[in-house]
């Protein structure tokens, strides 16, 4: 809720200042974007104690948990940084910066890939 209205009253406040001195604004939302950001990183810490949690339950592999969390974690900053760039008026690095991550999320599920591809192979023979 403190976070929704955070982001309309700075929305107000940044669209205020682009109509005279726009840099202003972009500084505001950046400023926005940030503090949302790190109060984000904050509440993580009881998502992945939970994450681990139910891995340790169905007896999950370690590797493949924090892979997933690293995935997320790309997904999230790309997507953050993106936006910024989006708001800067930078369309054509913000796509860059997303289809980067989605390069780097693919690569780093290769892995993961390759073991269900050789777990199903063993179910077949």
């Amino acid at each position: 809720m403190q976070i929704g209205l955070l982001g309309i009253a700075g929305v107000l406040m940044a669209v205020q200042f682009k109509s005279g001195k726009s840099e202003y604004g972009i500084y505001i939302s950046i400023g926005l974007s940030l503090l949302v950001f790190f109060s984000i990183v904050s509440k993580l810490k009881v998502i992945l104690d939970v994450v681990r949690q139910i891995g340790e339950t169905i007896h999950l592999n370690t590797a493949y948990v924090g892979m997933l969390m690293k995935m997320l974690g790309i997904a999230y900053v790309a997507e953050f940084s993106s936006g910024i760039c989006k708001d800067a008026g930078y369309q054509t690095i913000a796509s860059q910066i997303e289809i980067f991550s989605k390069l780097a999320i693919l690569v780093m599920g290769m892995p993961v890939i390759l073991a269900l591809l050789e777990m199903i192979g063993e179910f077949l023979s």
